[in-house]
């Protein structure tokens, strides 16, 4: 029996919720993004032997210049923390980073999964409508990225 053949296809979505100090919620947004040409390698070479180190980051950026397929870093980074908590669930990897007060002050407008604490490969870089980080603000991103056939 001849089967066909499906594409495989690779997208995230994100919600970014900014908190004030006091933890009232001050604005959320839902963002698609771009998983890029290094995130998509980086999926095939742990297909094949999961000798690449888990994604295990995520850094928040001031650069507003389009996501594109290309990208390999942001491209002016705020601030970088270690994954809160990473969740796969059938065909979807759910990331979260927490930002806590300090970390990646200022006019947030992009946002990358990196698989190290400085430089490492990037996984996916959306940019998105600013969100102004005070210092006593904390930024949750939850970040799903869904493999399935297209």
């Amino acid at each position: 029996m001849l089967q066909k053949n499906a594409a495989l296809d690779a997208k995230g979505r994100l919600t970014l919720e900014l908190f004030d100090e006091f933890g009232n919620l001050k604005e959320t947004q839902e963002i698609k993004n771009v998983v890029v040409n290094n995130g998509l390698n980086y999926i095939a070479s742990r297909m094949k032997d999961a000798t690449a180190t888990a994604m295990s980051h995520m850094a928040i950026g001031s650069d507003n210049t389009a996501a594109a397929a290309g990208n390999t870093a942001l491209g002016t980074e705020l601030g970088r923390v270690a994954l809160t908590s990473t969740t796969v669930t059938s065909n979807s990897v759910a990331y979260v980073g927490d930002f806590p007060a300090g970390t990646g002050t200022g006019a947030v407008v992009e946002a990358g999964i990196l698989n190290a604490g400085s430089g490492g490969t990037l996984l996916c870089r959306t940019v998105f409508s600013v969100v102004n980080k005070a210092a006593a603000d904390t930024l949750k991103i939850t970040w799903t990225v869904t493999v399935s056939d297209s």
